[in-house]
């Protein structure tokens, strides 16, 4: 089975960073993009960012200039780099990857990690 396990993430004042890791594990045969989303109480789950295999990226304009996605091919590992936090990026950051196993392509999502930003 394919998982895709987070780690990071936590709490941090306004102005401050963090990171959030995303590794994928199991049996597969292909990762095709990565990305990550995020869902603020009572708001439904929305793209933050992703990342295609050539590293192409795309992100929300809210965190333009602020977040950067990365990842390593090699370690099957999609990161993000949260600066110049504000409180609305407070949400459960939820680990995404479309993945080829099986003879078949899924969608993927981890488990969510919480991330709060204080005023």
């Amino acid at each position: 089975q394919v998982q895709l396990v987070e780690s990071g993430g936590g709490f941090v004042q306004a102005g401050g960073s963090l990171t959030v890791s995303c590794a994928a594990s199991g049996r597969f045969d292909y990762i095709d993009f990565m990305g990550w989303y995020r869902q603020a109480p009572g708001k439904q789950r929305d793209l933050v960012a992703k990342i295609t295999t050539g590293d192409n990226t795309d992100y929300v304009d809210s965190v333009k200039g602020r977040f950067t996605i990365s990842r390593d091919n090699a370690k099957n590992t999609v990161t993000l780099q949260m600066n110049r936090m504000i409180p609305e990026d407070t949400a459960v950051y939820y680990c995404y990857a479309y993945i080829y196993s099986g003879y078949q392509w899924d969608a993927y999502w981890g488990q969510g990690t919480q991330v709060t930003v204080s005023s």
